[in-house]
């Protein structure tokens, strides 16, 4: 799906959380707290891609205990469903689990930052990392989802908590975005995550299950055409990524053309591809390209069997 405009916050948000206290999950071991906690207080971005804004609410949830927040931006209840979340700094993913039955946090994401810091992100649709992997600032984790424990049913948003040290709730920490504390109980945020250039999706992930790369083609350092295929139904796939100018809607194209058919052409101002265009082309020839930025890719009839 295309990413949506801001949109507005607090969609229903977690509900409840189990007799299990959630500030220390099984096999979850205690942190502890250094010299350099003030350091790491400024270190934080906001949990999702470059240039996306996103609208927090702390008090909407009656199972807030402290500075927790819920992240919406989308204009209906599922709207934010699969958006990606990244890591608000870098550290080694200590939890990535289903914990629903456990706390209602449903899947969980929990990255130790050092000197006694964690970030927690709950009720994810996906985990893209797993326990004991380093993660980089701004790199993909998750999608927004909303798993919880059986029979708690929410709307899609991220559940994001900032904790120093071991004493739940107390250890529950104000967010810091860029240097600048969350405007609790609400606020809508701009990323600055922009470390990581990586774009935070996959062709794959814009073409859908079952389609794979078969070609590529560079558009000189904005971006990337992608020529998929899906061998269960016979259609091609395009999708052009792109490299730079993440999050910000600029100029991208992508298209298809199955020979003796009319060309399909997705083109407009987006923020992290364009695509996907789809089309059946077994045993036919294909004519494929895209652009980002000021580069352009045009191919011949092609991958014709």
């Amino acid at each position: 799906m295309k990413l949506r405009a801001i949109a507005i916050a607090g969609l229903a948000l977690f509900l409840s959380v189990a007799a299990a206290d959630p500030g220390e999950e099984s096999g979850d071991p205690p942190n502890q707290v250094t010299a350099d906690a003030s350091i790491m207080a400024t270190n934080f971005q906001l949990p999702f891609p470059c240039g996306q804004s996103w609208t927090g609410n702390s008090d909407g949830s009656s199972a807030h205990l402290s500075w927790e927040i819920d992240f919406n931006r989308g204009s209906t209840a599922d709207a934010d469903l699969g958006d990606p979340v990244v890591a608000a700094a870098a550290g080694t993913v200590v939890i990535s689990a289903h914990q629903g039955s456990t706390n209602g946090y449903g899947n969980l994401v929990k990255i130790d930052h050092g000197g006694g810091w964690a970030t927690y992100y709950a009720h994810l649709n996906t985990r893209s990392v797993s326990e004991g992997a380093t993660v980089s600032q701004g790199q993909k984790i998750g999608t927004v989802g909303n798993t919880s424990k059986p029979g708690n049913n929410i709307s899609p948003h991220l559940h994001y908590e900032v904790r120093l040290g071991t004493n739940y709730p107390s250890n529950i920490q104000k967010a810091v975005f860029n240097g600048t504390t969350f405007g609790y109980p609400a606020q809508t945020v701009t990323s600055k995550n922009c470390g990581n250039t990586t774009n935070p999706y996959t062709p794959q992930e814009v073409c859908g299950a079952g389609y794979s790369v078969i070609d590529s083609a560079a558009l000189g350092t904005s971006g990337t055409v992608y020529l998929l295929y899906n061998s269960g139904n016979g259609n091609n796939c395009v999708a052009t990524l792109k490299r730079t100018s993440l999050g910000t809607a600029t100029a991208t194209s992508a298209y298809l053309e199955v020979q003796g058919s009319s060309r399909i052409t997705d083109s407009g101002n987006f923020t992290y591809y364009a695509g996907p265009v789809r089309a059946a082309a077994a045993d036919k020839c294909v004519r494929w390209g895209g652009k980002a930025g000021s580069s352009t890719y045009d191919s011949i009839f092609e991958h014709c069997s």
